[in-house]
């Protein structure tokens, strides 16, 4: 039977049985207890720069709680990258708040400082008010140019919430992302540099701001001898079991990261011989990416097996290992799609037993985001086109990206 190589998937060491153990074995099966601490503690030394770390139950509760600090409320706009995943801009609507989408600039394919400054301008000359956060992601664990970002947020007096969930140990002029705005946002999700099942955390400017957020993530209760409530909280905090599982991938993270530089390395070395398709790599020595997943561009007059039958049939199922249930969409064409050359390599690659996904589509080309404002130059929508995502996780061997090179080799015509 063929192995099956997937785009990212967690590896466990064994270390975390130790600390699951000890949950069950004193009955701290709850959101909050040793492993809770203890996973803050190691995380707070990893990031260091004297930040705290609030663990939590995804990152996306992460995102939606640092929101709330910075006083996002409804009828305010938050500035968000617009190319990333969905998780980045949803929590601004649960707020009642509108998501402001801000394109890419083309050496990192993050938020572009210059159209960032034009947004919050023309943003004060349409409502007559600031947007109220910035949202810079790190897609791929590519940093981004927070210095450029961190100035023009200052300038105007917004904080930052940096979406560091895909770029944990990537690190900017050597300093950890998610230390340098107000708060930064880590995942530890299945598919992370390290996993907790399911998990995030939230990195803290002190223990002030740490010890604010863990009473909205605990349900904001005010302290009588009864449950008093002042605010509206969220059950947010992270179990006490995951924590454990956290607590044993600590001890691999830095294995992690250099395993995924590795990955990129081979990548790097075999995709700059061909013709054709490129490696997206760090622009200058600044940008210390974790390289969580590699990505490539295919030139569009590339061409693959099998093209004529890209987008032959609607897709059933979901691309890219979605959790949960899907929508069938029903139709074989969207308004923005990945090229026919790069649908058709994703085939390819599927047929061989190799997972291989598009990169995100832009948030100001998806339908649930239509109507909302978007400042934009082209590069999220023209790199989407082109762009895919090749297995990088710590369960792929050199092997792997061997195999992998001479499929994509014989994919093309």
């Amino acid at each position: 039977m063929q192995k099956r190589i997937y785009l990212c998937l967690a590896h466990m060491s064994g270390r975390e049985q130790k600390f699951i153990q000890e949950a069950f074995d004193t009955n701290w099966v709850v959101p909050l207890g040793p492993n809770v601490n203890g996973f803050e503690e190691d995380l707070k030394h990893f990031v260091g720069q004297g930040k705290e770390v609030v663990a939590l139950s995804a990152g996306t509760a992460a995102i939606h709680l640092a929101l709330i600090a910075c006083g996002v409320q409804a009828g305010d706009e938050v500035i968000c990258q617009s190319f990333t995943f969905c998780a980045s801009a949803n929590p601004v609507t649960y707020l009642g708040a509108t998501p402001i989408f801000v394109d890419s600039e083309k050496e990192s394919w993050n938020m572009d400082p210059a159209l960032l400054e034009q947004a919050i301008l023309d943003r004060k000359t349409k409502t007559g008010k600031y947007p109220k956060a910035i949202i810079p992601v790190a897609l791929y664990g590519m940093p981004y140019q927070i210095d450029k970002i961190l100035s023009i947020a200052n300038k105007y007096g917004i904080p930052v919430i940096e979406d560091a969930a895909e770029g944990m140990g990537s690190r900017w002029k050597g300093q950890v992302l998610g230390t340098f705005g107000e708060y930064g946002v880590l995942s530890f999700n299945g598919n992370k540099m390290i996993t907790t099942s399911g998990g995030g955390a939230l990195i803290c400017k002190n223990v002030e701001a740490k010890q604010h957020i863990m009473w909205l993530a605990t349900q904001a209760r005010e302290a009588y001898p009864y449950y008093q409530h002042e605010a509206i909280g969220f059950n947010y905090r992270l179990s006490n079991i995951c924590a454990g599982i956290g607590r044993g991938q600590m001890t691999i993270l830095d294995e992690h990261i250099a395993h995924h530089k590795h990955i990129a390395q081979m990548y790097r070395e075999a995709l700059e011989k061909m013709d054709g398709i490129s490696f997206h790599d760090a622009p200058t020595a600044d940008y210390d990416a974790n390289f969580w997943l590699c990505t490539a561009v295919l030139n569009e007059d590339l061409h693959i097996k099998g093209e004529d039958m890209a987008y032959a049939e609607a897709i059933q199922g979901a691309v890219g290992g979605a959790a949960g249930v899907v929508h069938g969409g029903g139709s074989v064409h969207t308004d923005c799609e990945p090229n026919r050359n790069v649908e058709a390599l994703r085939l390819y690659l599927d047929k061989a037993g190799i997972e291989s996904r598009p990169l995100w589509k832009p948030m100001h080309k998806q339908p649930v985001f239509k109507n909302n404002p978007a400042y934009v130059n082209g590069t999220a929508e023209s790199i989407f086109k082109r762009g895919i995502c090749l297995p990088s996780g710590p369960m792929v061997s050199d092997e792997d990206v061997q195999y992998i090179i001479r499929s994509i080799q014989e994919a093309i015509q």
